[in-house]
């Protein structure tokens, strides 16, 4: 901004000095230099909108819904505390993470995950632990 002000200042003072008035067509630059700026900006943004528009809603990762369903299971299930247990899941291998009161219980948590439809395999890492 600083040079364009000085070559008009330059440009002025050169004008000055000889014989024939300045140029209007000198001070034309200036006030088109903006137009062009503009221009360009709504070209810009017809491009971009495209690109929104193409995006999709990311989907849902299969392990974790198959991990979710397993949950709800053992929720359903009256004789299991399923507040005390944490479900993941990988590939159809459901992981049962936390604590059983009894041995039991663990193996009812065990059962309840393999009856989930999705389920291949089920590793119960459930600690028995009394009062839990």
């Amino acid at each position: 901004m600083k040079r364009y002000l000085g070559s008009i200042l330059a440009a002025l003072t050169l004008a000055a000095c000889g014989d024939q008035p300045a140029p209007k067509a000198e001070m034309k630059p200036a006030a088109q230099s903006p137009a062009p700026v503009a221009a360009l900006t709504p070209a810009a943004a017809p491009a971009a909108a495209p690109v929104a528009a193409v995006k999709e809603e990311p989907k849902p990762d299969p392990n974790k819904e198959l991990a979710a369903r397993v949950k709800r299971a053992l929720e359903a299930e009256a004789r299991i505390q399923a507040a005390g247990i944490d479900v993941t899941a990988s590939g159809g291998t459901v992981t049962l993470w936390g604590t059983a009161t009894s041995t039991d219980e663990r193996t009812r948590a065990a059962r309840a995950a393999y009856r989930v439809p999705g389920v291949t395999m089920v590793d119960n890492k459930l600690a028995v632990v009394k009062g839990s």
